[in-house]
């Protein structure tokens, strides 16, 4: 893909029409992100405002046929691509877009757009156990419809910004590849928290659990799970090991939750620890 790269980086004509063209398909979202955030990774943001919204228009065109993941997707990556640039940490763009990403769901962007009863009422005729689950929940003053509407807030949420990050992480890889091949790489494997941006995590968490803000409590471990990540990619480059560890890491990442919850133990240790430090000292 970095052959496109270098097309589309011809021109801002070039990277606005692919863009747009990438929006308007669908499930194409993820790439007219990443054109647009490698614009405003190279650019900056006023130059690259034409390719932003080349991007955000056929996504706001989705947004008004109820999907609302395209254009939410579009404006956060674009945002973390500034924080980048202008800050050149990882961790800050991960925390901020985590922000972004938790407001969304708490404002109800990404709640289903007849609202939840109806879907809560589909869900009571499919199935006999949900239905005696949600009375249940009912009986205890348990306020069902705004719990579904969190959960199915919070895991659009979620897969939006895990999105962002991941169209990030493609734009960043190209703008390396055109312009400082291996940055990409190196700059990713030194990805860690900071303590002080681990405790602006935690803190996050426990004030959303305390003020009811739920969206923070479900999002706020996304960066850690990055850094946790990050660390992982770095061992194996440390230790010159074959690319198929990555490929094994990740399906075990994607299918098992034990395996997440290692991950987020291992970035929390690399915290305190900077493991990869001590690793390369060692070799």
């Amino acid at each position: 893909m970095l052959a496109l790269a270098r097309w589309l980086m011809r021109s801002t004509p070039y990277a606005a029409g692919g863009a747009a063209l990438a929006a308007l398909v669908p499930w194409l979202f993820w790439l007219g992100a990443a054109i647009a955030a490698l614009v405003t990774l190279r650019k900056g943001f006023a130059p690259a405002l034409p390719v932003i919204i080349a991007a955000a228009l056929p996504a706001g065109f989705w947004w008004a046929q109820g999907d609302v993941i395209p254009l939410s997707s579009v404006l956060l990556v674009t945002l973390m691509a500034v924080i980048l640039r202008e800050r050149m940490r990882w961790s800050e763009a991960l925390i901020v877009g985590t922000l972004v990403a938790a407001a969304m769901v708490q404002l109800g962007i990404f709640s289903p757009p007849g609202g939840t009863q109806l879907m809560l009422e589909q869900l009571r005729e499919s199935s006999v156990e949900i239905d005696r689950m949600l009375t249940e929940f009912a009986n205890q003053g348990v306020d069902t419809a705004s719990l579904a509407a969190i959960v199915i807030g919070g895991v659009t949420g979620l897969v939006v910004l895990l999105a962002a990050i991941a169209c990030l992480a493609l734009a960043r890889s190209w703008q390396a590849g055109l312009y400082n091949p291996g940055g990409f790489r190196d700059e990713f494997h030194a990805l860690r928290l900071t303590p002080k941006e681990l405790a602006v995590l935690v803190v996050l968490g426990v004030a959303g659990m305390a003020l009811g803000a739920q969206a923070l409590a479900m999002l706020s471990w996304i960066p850690l799970l990055i850094a946790g990540i990050a660390l992982v990619h770095g061992f194996i480059g440390i230790k010159g090991m074959n690319g198929l560890w990555l490929v094994a890491f990740y399906v075990l990442l994607i299918t098992t939750w034990p395996t997440i919850l290692i991950v987020l133990l291992l970035g929390l240790i690399d915290t305190f620890a900077n493991v990869r430090a001590r690793l390369a000292r060692s070799n």
